[in-house]
């Protein structure tokens, strides 16, 4: 039997190549960065199932002493809104961008900040690592994180249904990439960026979480998932924040040009190498 070579791929194959090698290339000079990102957001995600257990669990002593959900939801934000900005300023986070986001990272792809190669090791690595956070601490917090008042702090929507959970991600994830977006490249105020998303995210938890369940991150969504075996309402979390930050990245370039975007890092400024426009360690 044989099998008819067309034309078309004697094009193919030599893409393919290119992509291969790029691939390859990238792995080989940034796996750092990869790691980084995967660990960074099993960490958030530890740090998620451990503050969610203390706080919700009925059994918990903080639990049992805070009695009001609201002040309950603003402590799981200063936790979490904590948590990330540790992780944008570490050194780790300093060298990775601390994306820790799929949603991000694409955006930034979007924006002409992050090679294709990257983007996918990037995307890849958050997948993984949140989903190794979760199932290590769901492990390490078993039976607690299983009880149904903590349930793996999985990300459901509110009452109102579905479909204004979605709305309610698009919007909490447009406003965060506009300030992301107008904070990091702002000479003045760059260095406040990771302050800033992490007051957003404990703002969120506070409020809007009893809307959405406040995920802004498709990794976040679906390492929950995993132990708790709830793939419900996931495609919200999927596309809601893709949409709201690639619209608060379209509205930033409409309103000041391409040529105002600078790097995709949270924290650009200081001693780490930056994968994304080349500047080296100090």
């Amino acid at each position: 039997m044989f099998v008819r070579i067309h034309e078309h791929d004697d094009c193919i194959f030599p893409f393919l190549a290119v992509i291969q090698s790029n691939m390859t290339e990238a792995l080989k000079q940034h796996w750092p960065e990869y790691l980084i990102e995967a660990a960074c957001l099993g960490l958030f995600m530890v740090s998620a199932f451990t503050f969610g257990t203390l706080l919700e669990h009925p059994n918990s002593p903080v639990h049992q002493g805070i009695t009001n959900p609201t002040l309950r939801r603003l402590l799981m934000g200063l936790a979490m809104g904590g948590t990330a900005i540790a992780i944008v300023y570490s050194p780790w986070g300093k060298q990775s961008g601390a994306h820790i986001n799929p949603s991000m990272t694409l955006t930034f792809f979007r924006l002409g900040k992050v090679a294709k190669s990257d983007a996918a090791f990037y995307i890849a690595a958050q997948f993984i690592g949140g989903a190794l956070g979760a199932v290590a601490a769901a492990l390490f917090l078993s039976p607690w994180a299983e009880h149904p008042s903590v349930n793996y702090v999985i990300t459901v929507p509110g009452s109102s249904g579905s479909l204004v959970a979605f709305g309610a991600e698009i919007a909490i994830t447009f406003v965060l990439m506009t300030v992301i977006l107008n904070v990091s490249n702002d000479a003045k105020l760059n260095k406040l960026t990771g302050l800033c998303a992490g007051a957003l995210v404990a703002t969120y938890i506070t409020i809007e979480a009893p809307i959405s369940g406040m995920s802004m991150n498709p990794a976040r969504s679906l390492a929950s998932a995993i132990p708790a075996m709830h793939w419900t309402d996931l495609w919200i979390y999927f596309s809601a924040p893709l949409i709201g930050m690639m619209a608060a990245a379209e509205l930033y370039l409409r309103q000041k040009g391409a040529h105002q975007v600078g790097c995709a890092k949270l924290h650009h400024q200081n001693s780490q190498r930056c994968i994304f426009c080349g500047k080296p360690a100090i």
